[in-house]
């Protein structure tokens, strides 16, 4: 792998880590257009992912700050209630991981990863078609119950190709809670279990490489960067509702995977 790639792929995860697209959908379509073959694929993609949740803390910065300093109040308050809502919804993601991580590894290096893709991108469209289209009751605030059901979305996305953050959105929409609240907890909950798997990854002594230092540091920026602005700019789509455009782009790249893998098996 070169800079350039490293680069380009970076900003293919920084980009679509945030919008309801499929981060690992995309980065499995942009390496097989660049040409990228790697036998440490897991070093890299975990590199990517690192730079996005550090994008994730610089936006909200401030929240996690003001639920950190919460956390030390000797009285339950909201900021606890918080943390324990998304520490319930990593529960679901960690069990995934941790029984099916190696099917899920497989299926990456799998021939028909691309049809895998396609499919699971046309299920990302039809989940942000139906909670556009919704019109559930409003609530005023996420329920330990809809904190789970969000997880749950979240551990199905595992799969390449369904969308993480459009999963969440679209559970936390169809349950009926606010949009500014909904696209805030999806973008949260989303930190401890990545860092969780970097630091695992790293402690097995998996995340060697290798690619060079400067594309690896390249890709990295490039990743951290555009998830910054990707970020920003998700959570004002989500409060205008605009994710009917976000449906219909997943159902054109979904059928153009699905084609691809076709023309070529």
């Amino acid at each position: 792998m070169d800079t350039l790639q490293a680069i380009l792929l970076g900003i293919v995860q920084g980009i679509t880590e945030f919008l309801p697209v499929s981060s690992s959908g995309h980065l499995q379509i942009a390496k097989e257009l660049l040409g990228v073959e790697l036998e440490e694929n897991l070093s890299f993609d975990v590199t990517l992912h690192a730079a996005t949740v550090l994008s994730t803390i610089v936006v909200f910065r401030h929240e996690i700050l003001r639920l950190v300093q919460g956390l030390f109040s000797r009285r339950f308050n909201e900021e606890q209630a918080y943390v324990l809502k998304l520490i319930l919804s990593m529960l679901p993601i960690g069990i995934v991981g941790f029984l099916f991580k190696e099917q899920l590894n497989a299926m990456l290096e799998s021939p028909a990863i691309l049809a895998i893709v396609g499919a699971m991108l046309l299920l990302t469209a039809a989940l942000l078609a139906f909670a556009y289209y919704a019109k559930p009751r409003p609530k005023e605030q996420i329920s330990y119950r809809d904190a789970l059901l969000i997880g749950v979305a979240q551990a199905c996305a595992a799969m390449p190709g369904l969308s993480r953050s459009g999963s969440t959105i679209a559970t936390g929409l169809l349950l009926g809670n606010r949009k500014a609240a909904v696209a805030q907890f999806s973008f949260l909950m989303v930190l401890a279990p990545i860092m969780g798997e970097t630091l695992l990854e790293a402690a097995k002594g998996e995340l060697t490489s290798g690619i060079g230092t400067v594309p690896m540091l390249c890709g990295f920026l490039a990743a951290f960067v555009t998830g910054w602005l990707a970020c920003r700019f998700m959570i004002e789509i989500v409060k205008r509702g605009k994710l009917i455009w976000f449906a219909l782009y997943c159902t054109a790249a979904g059928i153009v995977s699905i084609l691809s893998y076709t023309l070529h098996a």
